[in-house]
């Protein structure tokens, strides 16, 4: 097992990430690898400063006859996401990552690599390192707690930042350009009721499960068009063909997870159950068709259940379902100017209920903020028709993309004189710090790219050795041939 990184190409990269993966820096734990660059800009004769928000920020004067270049912020965050196998014995606050190479790519022994982000951060470093390079003025921001909130770039100052064009390195596949990231947007929803006791006779009790789903991220599987178990449980209690009372529903997990399962327990009447049954299984192959190719694994099952003592009052359970049935989820809208991204789009994520309350939660992206907030307005008088309340919260920006981009032309053309053909422009319906960047710097010029990294965020995270090659001395390139102010 080849442990030695610092022996790859291009050596001052691999130098600083074979010291970063030393480091402990899982989310809200990056108090080493703040002081590791913070020392090493010192040691370099940079000026350097943490902020409140404990970003670290570092600038570097132009070179020599450079001075008349563009100003130019190089952007990485410095935490990682701490996962490890089941049988790994590993503590992300105190243990070393235990890196090597493994053939073309470089992994790490049972946990994540924290190549995202910090295969970037090293990629800064070492330009700040190199005294032969040629560029323009240059800051480098390094942004706290990215992977748990975007709290760094939350907590940036206006005025701080000088550049004109700002360089994301968190993307994770070489050749690519993004131009744009959805902003984002909670709406948590709740109906307050009054449990009623359920009838004493003359009902039979049942779970509706549905199971089996492919679920996924909501903004990066959105476009798949995969089902939501919530919506696909609450049409069904919806044209059910009898009357059915709803004693409590689960349905969903994360907010920013399309829902694989939910299930609700109902009473129906029991001369009416039978059918109620049939119906429930001629729904069972309607979603399955509509799905076919899609969701092939789909379950909506029933069994019958003790039966339960309290229940949702008539009127609320009507108003929840019919609320659910209505309101948006999955794509809302694409884009027009760049096709095959999704612009707008909500979530469903979460309905559950506690015996006082239903909450549901629902996340909403869209690269256009106007949308967005429409989009939220939206649901909320959705809910409101039903007697619920909305609060909309944690809304952040997101990233339109601007195909005339000055920057984008500029790195296109040097990527297409590095390795003969154009990179491709595209752009990602999740968050990406620029966007939160963007909207405390509207007027500037940004791009994310990066090497390619593959499985980040799990223990089989690697990162491409050539990949990191390419994506540096594309960098570099960027930075000799930044346009004069």
């Amino acid at each position: 097992m080849d442990k030695n990184l610092a022996a790859l190409k291009p050596a001052l990269v691999w130098k600083h990430f074979a010291e970063i993966v030393r480091i402990p820096r899982p989310s809200h734990h990056e108090e080493k690898i703040r002081k590791y660059i913070l020392d090493f800009a010192r040691a370099q004769g940079l000026e350097c400063k943490e902020d409140s928000a404990h970003n670290v920020y570092v600038s570097k004067p132009a070179s020599k006859g450079m001075e008349n270049r563009k100003g130019v912020i190089l952007q990485a965050h410095l935490d990682m996401v701490p996962q490890k196998n089941n049988d790994k014995q590993f503590d992300f606050t105190k243990d070393p990552i235990d890196a090597y190479v493994d053939g073309d790519w470089v992994t790490a022994d049972g946990t994540t690599l924290g190549a995202d982000n910090g295969i970037g951060a090293a990629a800064i470093l070492a330009v700040l390192e190199d005294k032969t390079l040629k560029h323009g003025p240059l800051e480098a921001l390094f942004t706290a707690t990215e992977e748990t909130g975007m709290d760094g770039a939350f907590g940036l100052k206006k005025g701080l930042l000088k550049g004109d064009i700002l360089l994301n390195l968190d993307s994770e596949e070489e050749g690519e350009l993004y131009v744009g990231c959805a902003g984002g947007l909670d709406a948590n929803i709740a109906f307050k009721y009054k449990a009623e006791p359920t009838p004493a006779r003359n009902y039979t009790a049942a779970k509706i499960s549905v199971k089996g789903l492919k679920g996924g991220h909501s903004g990066i599987q959105i476009i798949c068009q995969r089902a939501n178990a919530n919506k696909v449980l609450f049409r069904f209690l919806n044209a059910a063909p009898c009357d059915v009372l709803l004693a409590s529903v689960d349905g969903g997990g994360l907010r920013n997870a399309i829902p694989r399962e939910a299930e609700a327990v109902v009473l129906v009447r029991t001369k009416e159950y039978d059918g109620f049954v049939k119906a429930l299984k001629a729904y069972e192959k309607v979603v399955k068709a509509e799905y076919a190719g899609i969701e092939d694994a789909v379950s909506v099952k029933v069994k019958e259940v003790e039966k339960p003592a309290e229940m949702l009052p008539k009127d609320a359970s009507a108003n929840l379902i019919r609320a659910v049935v209505a309101c948006p989820d999955g794509v809302q809208r694409m884009s027009m100017a760049m096709p095959g991204l999704v612009q707008t789009s909500t979530n469903l994520a979460r309905v559950v209920s506690d015996g006082k309350t239903v909450k549901l939660q629902c996340l909403l992206r869209s690269s256009v903020g106007t949308e967005k907030e429409a989009l939220g307005e939206a649901i909320a008088a959705v809910f409101a028709l039903a007697g619920a309340k909305t609060e909309l919260t944690g809304s952040y920006d997101g990233w339109n993309p601007d195909m005339e981009s000055p920057i984008l032309k500029a790195m296109t053309a040097s990527y297409e004189a590095l390795y003969g053909k154009k990179p491709a422009v595209t752009a990602i319906h999740a968050g990406l710090e620029c966007g939160i960047i963007g909207s405390k710097y509207p007027k500037m010029d940004m791009i994310s790219f990066g090497p390619t990294i593959c499985y980040p965020h799990s223990p089989d995270e690697k990162v491409e050795i050539a990949s990191v090659g390419k994506f540096y001395d594309f960098l570099v390139d960027t930075l000799r041939n930044i346009p004069e102010k």
